[in-house]
């Protein structure tokens, strides 16, 4: 990991554009979001990262006059110490005593500070919230400031916006016309009584009108809003990501520059003022968005699209299928490879982590369909897989050793499907204490992967049998236990999730969607394990139905990558456990083992890896 940004001249920067007449504000927020919420961003919209020097992705600065705070979860509180100078003062939201940035602001700043933001990088429900609270103690003020100041700051050095084209995702991988879907959309709207429908997340765009792009590193989407009324559908995109088959492909569809949904919007509002109707918008609508179209023109909620997304059809499911039997041959291929060289080619200690993930990357583009990555790969050796989201950087990555753990987490963009996988594998001898670690998150794992319940279940209900076994000696993980994954879309993707966080509550599980399964643990400084598999959500049969319909639902796991062996203690399985581990082996090897060169190291390495426990 590199050594510490010196923000020292670019918090004094900042802080005097704060003290300007200008902008005459006493706190600035700095969010890890772009315009559309997402959770990723481009290159140019990586202003937390600039002005901290914390690059991991969640996380949020606020910036007075004599302090800088970065608040940030449980997965980054490693990375984010050692990536910020002595400026910063780590808040460890989550821990005892730790506010959220949003409680920070209002309770613990003098009464009445004004505080400024680009209200194109606040979510529209957080936006009315905050200002509400601040006003309600002692007269602050949430202010809305359209230069963002932390891109002054940043000047010419800052990367330019994107401007690669969109593409068609065919109807052979998307299953369904946009046509279909825009009318589906049209349906919920007028179920809602309203007048139409706002669309601002990235990924939404890009799964409504069957468009693919690349404008955000590992996301196939592009920079675009859109509007969805009961007599035409607006996309607002600019002309210089449109191609003749693109423009052809969008007939019906009005287009009109990204930067106008702004202005359409205001003109827009006194019509919804006379008819008493509301627009609905998806919650990574902007505070901006609200401020153009007027807080009572509008109606904050979750998107409709976001639930129509996440129920993949028939031919989304299978491509997810196929997509991760070709990813398992670049894993097995990977894996080969990458034993060989530490124990016969005399890699250990001199291939680094970067080496490693760099090679991976190379058998995944090798196969079919195969577009790039789905994240940035987290190639981690030793204490580095403690660091929960750890980003190697070549130059300061570790080398690889072979009496340390290896943790693996890596996913691909496909054109039928996106994958996201991690293994933990130790290549010399692990320790009994970690062996007892490992087998214990694999039980978790297990658990969760065989669990069967009603239909429309939570999460959050699901969440604790993937830790009940780590619970039993007093641990833990500071992390969600799966989320949702596009149709080569958005690796994480929502509603559904399985977590310990309030959020999941809501959203139940239905056949159709998808999960991942990732337990792990983590002890700082010495070494990190995670268990990861991506699933289908299922409908299952059952004895009785208690349900008065609506039935049962499990996962079935679509990953295709061996778990080790060697660092599982037998003795602490049951029956249950091991036949589950030696049946998903069997899969695993039945699957991808014909698309293996016979002989070859990737075919000799699986062979072993699948053999029963």
């Amino acid at each position: 990991m590199a050594s510490p940004v010196n923000t020292t001249d670019r918090l004094k920067h900042l802080r005097e554009l704060m003290a300007s007449s200008k902008y005459n504000v006493a706190a600035y927020v700095v969010p890890s979001e772009d315009a559309h919420q997402s959770e990723y961003v481009a290159a140019c919209d990586e202003r937390r990262a600039f002005i901290s020097g914390f690059d991991g992705s969640a996380g949020c600065a606020v910036i007075t006059m004599d302090k800088a705070s970065m608040f940030t979860d449980g997965r980054y509180f490693l990375q984010a110490s050692k990536q910020m100078d002595a400026n910063w003062t780590l808040m460890k939201c989550g821990t005892p005593g730790v506010p959220v940035w949003q409680e920070y602001l209002t309770n613990h700043l003098p009464a009445g500070t004004r505080v400024g933001i680009d209200s194109t990088l606040l979510a529209a429900a957080e936006g009315g919230r905050l200002s509400a609270a601040l006003k309600s103690r002692g007269g602050g003020d949430l202010v809305a400031i359209e230069d963002n100041l932390v891109d002054i700051v940043w000047g010419s050095q800052r990367p330019a916006r994107p401007e690669d084209k969109a593409f068609i995702q065919p109807m052979e991988y998307a299953g369904e016309s946009h046509t279909s879907k825009i009318a589906r959309v049209r349906e919920q709207i007028e179920k809602e009584g309203a007048e139409g429908l706002i669309v601002a997340a990235l990924d939404e765009v890009a799964w409504l009108f069957n468009l693919r792009g690349s404008d955000i590193d590992f996301n196939p989407v592009f920079f675009a809003y859109a509007v969805i009324a009961k007599d035409k559908a607006t996309l607002y995109i600019d002309d210089v990501k449109l191609t003749d088959a693109v423009r052809q492909h969008l007939s019906g569809i009005v287009v009109r520059p990204y930067g106008e949904i702004f202005g359409e919007l205001s003109l827009l509002s006194a019509s919804l003022v006379q008819s008493k109707r509301q627009v609905l918008a998806g919650q990574t609508a902007s505070w901006a968005l609200v401020q153009a179209l007027g807080a009572e023109n509008i109606n904050i909620a979750q998107s409709p699209i976001t639930r129509l997304k996440a129920l993949k059809n028939a031919v989304e499911l299978q491509g997810m299928r196929q997509c991760h039997i070709r990813d398992g041959v670049a894993m097995a291929n990977y894996f080969g490879w990458l034993e060989d060289q530490l124990l016969n080619q005399d890699g250990n200690l001199r291939l680094s982590e970067v080496d490693a993930a760099d090679k991976l990357e190379e058998f995944r583009r090798a196969q079919e369909h195969c577009v790039g990555l789905s994240f940035a790969t987290i190639s981690s050796v030793g204490a580095n897989g403690a660091i929960i989201h750890y980003s190697p950087k070549r130059g300061s990555d570790a080398l690889l050793d072979v009496t340390q753990m290896y943790l693996c987490d890596s996913g691909g963009q496909y054109l039928d499907g996106t994958t996201d996988v991690t293994r933990t594998y130790h290549f010399g001898q692990p320790t009994d204490w970690q062996r007892e670690c490992f087998t214990r998150v694999l039980k978790g794992h297990i658990a969760l992967d065989c669990a069967v319940f009603p239909s429309g279940t939570s999460g959050y209900g699901l969440d604790p049998l993937a830790r009940l076994p780590l619970w039993e000696l007093g641990l833990d993980f500071r992390h969600g236990t799966g989320h949702g994954v596009g149709s080569f879309l958005n690796v994480h993707e929502g509603p559904q999730g399985v977590s310990m966080r309030k959020t999941t509550v809501d959203t139940g599980f239905s056949a159709g969607m998808t999960i991942t399964n990732e337990p792990g643990y983590y002890e700082d400084g010495e070494f990190g394990i995670r268990i990861e598999n991506t699933c289908l959500v299922v409908k299952v049969d059952t004895k009785f139905d208690y349900t008065g319909g609506a039935g049962y639902l499990t996962f079935d796991p679509v990953t295709m990558v061996p778990i080790q062996k060697k660092l599982i203690k037998p003795e602490l399985f049951t029956e249950v456990e091991r036949k589950w581990l030696d049946e998903y082996h069997q899969t695993v090897w039945d699957n991808v083992s014909p698309r293996l060169e016979k002989g070859g190291l990737g075919y000799e390495w699986l062979k072993r890896e699948t053999s029963a426990l």
